[in-house]
């Protein structure tokens, strides 16, 4: 750490650089006791090292060139894989990956191209044995004056309701595409300007770990297991779980899909009157989401 130095002497040249919340890395990852589970990730990162020609550690601008690309390129909208649990099964087919995992909650299945998924190599995945994975990764990115790297991976505080869940967007010509990304997300519900945490909680409950299907993409089910199929520009991807970790939507599943269909099952519901003006805010993740309902004022184009 840089240090004040006593009469008027120079300061040292050794430094720490931090960034608070570098980046979100949304993602989906397997556990042995809750199955496929989405989250969204807060990144922090440290580096310490000495001063350059700039009287800098490194460019705040290179920090994020250089950094956050790289964990956008690496474990974001991807599948983290434990590579060491005891019972995965996994392989290489057809220039792409095939993986079976079981679970508490039954076994999950996936198949798609590598770019799809992040093995870490760890019997669990957490943030620790993640960010050691990227602390692997980015250090040889860092210039040689740079000594350490310090990742630091945690969740959003959400003061109320949320859940989490995974999905795939066929549709997507980006990292949406792969089957097996995911989310943690706060919801929030307002009916007649009155904040409802009941539904909140509901939602939040009903939605623990879900996988949101889209019923286009169903290739088979039976015996208490569905699997999703579709071709998309990266690759085939395929993915196959219990029904009961599932809820299909009868539309896609992106966020705007996906607060549309709860301002719908809610208005549905017998404690909603007809009448009730009902907002729903449904979060992608951290601090972006989708809105439905509600009465928003317009806004005027300017003169």
């Amino acid at each position: 750490m840089a240090a004040a130095a006593t009469d008027g002497a120079a300061w040292s040249e050794m430094a720490c650089l931090f960034v608070n919340r570098l980046c979100i890395a949304d993602v989906a990852l397997l556990d042995g006791a809750r199955g496929l589970v989405g989250e969204s990730w807060i990144v922090d990162v440290e580096l310490e090292g000495e001063l350059d020609d700039q009287s800098m550690v490194l460019d705040f601008g290179q920090v994020k060139r250089r950094i956050k690309q790289a964990i956008d390129d690496s474990i974001d909208h991807t599948l983290l894989v434990p590579m060491q649990a005891d019972a995965l099964q996994f392989q290489s087919r057809d220039g792409g990956t095939q993986l079976l995992f079981p679970s508490a909650m039954g076994a999950v299945e996936h198949v798609g191209p590598p770019c799809a998924i992040s093995g870490i190599d760890a019997e669990e995945i957490t943030p620790e044995t993640v960010a050691k994975r990227l602390q692997e990764l980015l250090q040889p990115l860092m210039p040689p004056s740079v000594t350490r790297l310090g990742i630091h991976i945690r969740n959003e505080v959400i003061d109320g309701a949320y859940y989490h869940y995974c999905h795939g967007l066929r549709k997507h010509d980006g990292a949406c595409q792969r089957i097996a990304h995911g989310h943690r997300s706060r919801i929030e519900i307002h009916a007649d300007g009155k904040r409802r945490s009941d539904l909140e909680s509901e939602i939040a409950l009903a939605w623990t770990d879900i996988y949101l299907g889209v019923a286009e993409d169903i290739a088979a089910r039976a015996n208490g297991r569905i699997r999703f199929a579709y071709d998309a520009p990266e690759g085939h991807f395929e993915l196959a779980l219990p029904e009961h970790c599932v809820d299909m939507l009868t539309t896609d599943s992106t966020v705007e899909c996906i607060a549309a269909e709860l301002y719908r099952r809610l208005h549905a519901r017998d404690n909603i009157p007809p009448e009730a003006v009902l907002e729903v805010r449904a979060f992608e993740g951290v601090d972006k989401g989708a809105i439905a309902g509600g009465e928003r004022a317009e806004v005027s184009p300017k003169s």
